[in-house]
Order: structure tokens, then C-alpha cells, then sequence
């Protein structure tokens, strides 16, 4: 009898499974299906508009106004950089610009202000602080700061020599407060550095040509930007509220009315993660500081002007694509899987390529705009199969983490300083 109730409930548990599979599986499909067309609509947007944004900032005779000329203050915050303040400074000091520099240290303990201090390079000065944070650090240097014009790094990039004269020349244009830099992977000759040398050329760039047009930039990189002091001041400073103080500021000032733009040519070379582990921290920390930034800045949602524009233009583009498709894209993954085993092999296979034809389609146009060696597009499959998985968990880590309130401290990455040099140009 144990026998045959064991039986009975088998039969009803498959009964049951096979109901939910005949409701789930359609309903997913359609879900799926909506999510998809969302991510091809977003390819093909972005290829539109970052293709205007090039021929619109690149043709003969384009001018932000009477070139920038005069002396701009660059600020690097700084804890613990000792294998890389020395090739930071360096590069700086070899700008084609005019500048200040002022480095301030954030309590390190591994005698990053004494290396700069000996280097002795001019227009330098290395400001102390008690260790209260990168925020903390770069508001104390926009009070130090002599000119009107801020440019904000972090302390493990190096620029081009061009870059920060590149950088502020959209402030010829009175309604410009800030502008994003072109943020380039320098160590990108092991395998998990040219995974996100590919997400940095299509993923952070792509998608700034397309926000610049549509004025609605949701971040200005930590590793190159630069700010009018006015605006950072009235916006008041960068904000301990959210682990990420670069899209709180670059909300920020979009809610305030100024422009934001991005400068394609202004080239800062940064040391991304050399681990797994590594890098699940630090996007960890920026996505949960990204949805921190949006739910604080929740309001603009409804409000009028120019911080109604980026409310309901910039904060559902970036709700849509940088966290509700994120977190369905595994399930198109597991769908996938599922099709190719129980529905029909070669089409699921076939619809699998041709999504990734359409992402190499779009990688290689970035590419080309970036003026990036072909090469690396070769890892994009693998890429897809592997690195993206892990984005996804760490996405999904965060809402989570969103979700039950949790809190996320600053963390600090261990660096290697093998981005030892400005470069003239792509490798």
C-alpha cells in the first residue's frame, strides 16, 4: 500500500509539473519575447545615434565655441596607490594643457603622498586627510582647487597627453556642467582584462553616445570627467548617500538644468580587476550604488524642466536596460537551453546566432569608432558564454541586496600599476 500511495503522489507531482509547464512555459516565451525585441530596439537605437553622434562631433568645422585654453585643476583622490600615483602623476605632467594638480591623500598608509611628494614635479601639491572616503576626497579638492574648471580621476589612470585639453573644451558652451571622458582598459592582455576591454567600447561608450544626444547621460566615469566647480558646489559636492558618487553628481546636475556631453576623444587609460573576485566587487558596488543613485533621485520622475527630462527619459533607459533586462537575460539563456533540447535544435541554435551576429555587429561599429584592433571581437562568444553569466549574478546580487536593505561599504581594489604609460592611440 506504501507502494502504491508513493505511486499515486509521483503521478500527481508529475501531473502538476506538466500543468505549470504548459502555463509557464508560453507565458515565458511571451515575456521573452517582449524582453528581446526591448534589447534589439535598444542595438538599433544605439547604432543610429551613436552614428550621428560621430558625424555630428567629428565633421569638418565643429567647434563648442572659442577654444578652452586656460588652466584647468586636475584632482586626484588617492588611498593607497603606491604602485600606480607615480605613472598617474607622470602622465599628467606631460598634458598639452595648462593645469593644476592636486592630489589628495585619503589616510593612505603605504606612503602613496611621500612618492608623490619626491617625484617632484611641478604644479603639484599633495593635500592629507584622515581616511574618510573617495567622495570625502574629492570634495576637499574642489575646495582647493584655483580655477573654474575641475577634472576629476581616480588615482590608478593615466591620460593622454591631449586628454584633459580634449576634455574641456565643451565648456566653451556657458550651458555644459560636466563631460564624460573616454575610459580605456589598459590592462587588457589577460583574458577577464580584454572581456571588459570589450564591455567598455560597446557597453560605457556606445551608450554614451546615444545619452549625450538624447541629454540624458546617467554617469560621468570616475576615471576621466570633468566638472564646472559652480555646478559641483550649488549641486552640493560629490555625496556619501550612494556607493556611487559619480551618477548621484551626474544626476545631479541634469536635475539642476546644466548639459552633460561626452567627449570621444578625451582618452584615460585605467587598471580594470585582474580577478573574478575582484571585479564581482567592484560591479557589485556599481550596480547597487547605480540603483541607490536612481531611488534617490526618484522624484524627477515628476518633476518638470530639465530634471523631468532625464526622470522620464534618462531613469527608465537605464531601469530598462541596465537592471530589468540584465535580470531576464538569463532565463533567454535557460529558454534557450531548454529549446535546443526539447523543441527544435537547429532553429534555437540558429536564433541564438543570429542575436550574437547582431551584439558582433554592434561590437565591431564600436570598434571602428573607437579605432580599436578587430582582434579582441574574436573573445565575444566566449564572453557571452562566461563573463556575461557572472554580470548577471552580480546583478541580481545587488537587487537583492536592494531589496532587503542591506548595506554595501566602499571597497578598496588591489592594483598592480602595470598601466605604466599614456598612449597616442588604441592597441
Amino acid at each position: 500500500r506504501t507502494a502504491d500511495t508513493a505511486s499515486v503522489w509521483e503521478g500527481r507531482a508529475l501531473l502538476a509539473a506538466v500543468a505549470v509547464a504548459e502555463w509557464s512555459v508560453p507565458a515565458l516565451a511571451a515575456v521573452l519575447a517582449v524582453v528581446g525585441v526591448a534589447v534589439l530596439a535598444r542595438f538599433g537605437m544605439m547604432l543610429l545615434l551613436a552614428r550621428r553622434h560621430h558625424r555630428q562631433r567629428n565633421r569638418r568645422g565643429f567647434s563648442w565655441g572659442p577654444e578652452v585654453t586656460g588652466p584647468v585643476s586636475v584632482i586626484v583622490p588617492a588611498y593607497n596607490e603606491k604602485e600606480c600615483i607615480a605613472h598617474t602623476l607622470n602622465s599628467l605632467a606631460a598634458s598639452t594643457h595648462p593645469i593644476e594638480i592636486v592630489l589628495v591623500d585619503d589616510g593612505s598608509t603605504d606612503g602613496t603622498a611621500e612618492i608623490a611628494e619626491a617625484l617632484g614635479l611641478p604644479n603639484v601639491r599633495v593635500i592629507r586627510q584622515e581616511n574618510a572616503g573617495k567622495p570625502a576626497a574629492l570634495n576637499n579638492g574642489v575646495r582647493h582647487a584655483r580655477y573654474d574648471i575641475v577634472v576629476m580621476m581616480d588615482g590608478d589612470t593615466v591620460f593622454e597627453p591631449d586628454a584633459v585639453h580634449q576634455l574641456v573644451q565643451p565648456f566653451a558652451d556657458p550651458g555644459i556642467g560636466a563631460v564624460a571622458g573616454n575610459a580605456k582598459v589598459g590592462n587588457r592582455s589577460t583574458m577577464i582584462g580584454a572581456w571588459q576591454h570589450i564591455e567598455y567600447v560597446i557597453g560605457f561608450n556606445l551608450d554614451r553616445r546615444m545619452y549625450d544626444l538624447l541629454r540624458c547621460m546617467p554617469t560621468i566615469p570616475g576615471a576621466i570627467g570633468a566638472f564646472r566647480r559652480q555646478a559641483v558646489l550649488e549641486a552640493g559636492g560629490m555625496s556619501e548617500d550612494t556607493l556611487a558618487e559619480d551618477t548621484d553628481i551626474t544626476i545631479a546636475l541634469h536635475r539642476a538644468g546644466w548639459r552633460v556631453v561626452y567627449a570621444e576623444h578625451a582618452r584615460a587609460w585605467t587598471e580594470a580587476p585582474a580577478s573574478p573576485g575582484q571585479l564581482w566587487r567592484q560591479r557589485y558596488r556599481w550596480s547597487y550604488g547605480t540603483m541607490q543613485a536612481l531611488w534617490k533621485h526618484r522624484r524627477s520622475v515628476t518633476d518638470r524642466g530639465p530634471s523631468g527630462r532625464f526622470g522620464r527619459v534618462g531613469m527608465p533607459l537605464v531601469v530598462l536596460f541596465q537592471i530589468v533586462t540584465p535580470v531576464f537575460a538569463p532565463l533567454i539563456d535557460v529558454f534557450t537551453v531548454y529549446a535546443m533540447i526539447f523543441v527544435d535544435f537547429r532553429a534555437s541554435l540558429l536564433a541564438w546566432l543570429a542575436v550574437l551576429a547582431v551584439q558582433l555587429f554592434c561590437a565591431a561599429y564600436a570598434f571602428r569608432l573607437d579605432r580599436e584592433k578587430y582582434r579582441f571581437l574574436l573573445m565575444l562568444p566566449l564572453q557571452q558564454l562566461a563573463y556575461r553569466q557572472l554580470m548577471y549574478l552580480v546583478l541580481i546580487h545587488s537587487c537583492v541586496t536592494a531589496a532587503t536593505g542591506g548595506r554595501l561599504r566602499w571597497q578598496k581594489l588591489k592594483r598592480t600599476g602595470e598601466v605604466d604609460a599614456p598612449r597616442t592611440g588604441a592597441s
